[in-house]
């Protein structure tokens, strides 16, 4: 069985963390906004802490392991047309803390 920050093999996935911090932070609405962008290929679900409190709502992108945080809900098309469908992560959003040269 795989940990939560990996992905099964040749799995998709964009996580949202849903714990307390992240939720207090808008957590909620950032799921269901990726939920209105369905893509074929992708998996889009919540997660148990990320880790990175404070710092949220979190998303965490698998298998590439791309980190973004303070995620808004009217941020999310932006990061599904660019990194979910053109592979090119967004790099004003990206974690700092993991992406020290974006």
């Amino acid at each position: 069985m795989s940990s939560p920050l990996q992905a099964e093999a040749g799995t998709r996935q964009v996580l949202v963390c849903q714990n307390t911090s992240c939720k207090r932070a808008g957590a909620q609405a950032v799921l269901a906004a990726f939920q209105a962008h369905p893509l074929p290929d992708w998996a889009i679900a919540p997660s148990g802490c990320l880790g990175q409190c404070g710092n949220g709502p979190m998303v965490l992108v698998l298998p590439e392991g791309i980190w973004y945080c303070r995620v808004q809900p009217g941020e999310v098309r932006t990061l599904v047309e660019c990194h979910l469908q053109g592979g090119t992560p967004v790099k004003a959003m990206l974690y700092r803390k993991f992406h020290h040269s974006a």
